[in-house]
């Protein structure tokens, strides 16, 4: 399976020329063996988490230096084309650190200044997150969730956005497949008894417009799952059924808020609207100086209008004091 995630076929839909979709093609065969050779049969493996010894500590230490040096060339190398290989590196790399056993206490610091290394507040399991350009215009995004386990125990994500299309709101994802991002927060809820983590996420694939997503994940008896119906928002697509996931997309050369606020307990985002008056023109999408949100109440997130109302003064009038929240 991981061998999925570090190249899913999708990555050959961007326009490359010839000579260089073969040498994709090549190096799609030499890390296949060596991820499957080196992951083995950890995937199934559960063992508790232990302590982290000196000299794993120390291999982990070199390994992650090494990591930042290739991470660089993924992120920057002068010729597009040749980043997806470095990127094919760093995976290795990766995968060859957490093999270190209890490497999950190893908190790879320096390596957070490159990648996105997330972990929910209870400690549960962490996100190794990032994304490459291989052109101009085109973004692919790349995720593994640990758990915290002795041996390597890791799922790989897929980054299945564009197969999506318009339902991209409207079905959950499993078995590897997730709706790609680069995920900035984290919060933890129960349902029914059971953890579900909502994960902030930021999608900018598309060459004219960005998306901002809500996304729940939940793990299962056979492995995450992302997506749930915790929001009480219909589906636009599929009107009467709820969605799995929340997005906002708006015009690229624009910043649009999405974030949470610890001390009014809610999750506030821009309210857009179009600049040329077509809702199906998503790219269009601007702030319009106002924000809605979500509440999480009855073990759901209920959608929250006017979150902060724009008060209408007339001249003289002072504000009547309602609280304002930091919106970034």
């Amino acid at each position: 399976m991981l061998f999925y995630w570090v190249f899913n076929i999708k990555l050959f839909r961007f326009d490359a020329n010839e000579k260089t979709a073969k040498m994709l093609r090549k190096t799609i065969l030499v890390i296949a063996g060596f991820i499957l050779f080196f992951s083995g049969k950890s995937l199934a493996q559960d063992n508790s988490l232990g302590t982290i010894s000196d000299e794993g500590r120390a291999i982990l230490r070199a390994m992650e230096d090494s990591l930042i040096v290739t991470a660089d060339s993924m992120y920057t190398a002068y010729i597009p084309d040749t980043r997806p290989a470095y990127c094919e590196r760093f995976v290795k790399q990766l995968i060859k650190a957490l093999k270190v056993p209890n490497s999950y206490k190893y908190p790879f610091d320096t390596l957070s200044k490159k990648i996105n290394i997330i972990y929910p507040d209870d400690n549960s399991y962490r996100i190794f997150n990032w994304n490459i350009q291989p052109t101009p215009v085109t973004n692919r995004y790349y995720g593994a969730i640990q758990m915290p386990t002795e041996q390597l125990k890791l799922y790989p994500m897929i980054d299945y956005s564009e197969d999506l299309g318009k339902n991209a709101a409207d079905s959950p994802l499993a078995k590897t497949k997730w709706y790609g991002a680069l995920y900035y927060r984290i919060i933890t809820h129960e349902v029914d008894g059971k953890k579900i983590y909502t994960l902030f996420g930021l999608n900018g694939a598309s060459p004219i417009s960005n998306k901002k997503v809500l996304e729940p994940l939940e793990f299962t008896d056979n492995g995450p799952v992302f997506g749930a119906q915790i929001f009480n928002v219909n589906s636009e697509t599929a009107p009467g059924n709820r969605i799995y996931r929340f997005i906002i997309e708006y015009k690229k050369e624009v910043q649009a808020s999405m974030n949470w606020d610890d001390e009014l307990k809610v999750i506030y985002f821009d309210k857009l609207q179009s600049q040329v008056n077509d809702p199906n023109r998503k790219y269009t999408y601007v702030p319009s100086g106002q924000y809605d949100g979500f509440k999480w109440q009855d073990e759901q997130w209920k959608y929250v209008t006017d979150l902060i109302p724009v008060q209408s003064l007339k001249d003289g009038e002072a504000p009547s004091g309602e609280k304002p929240f930091n919106a970034k």
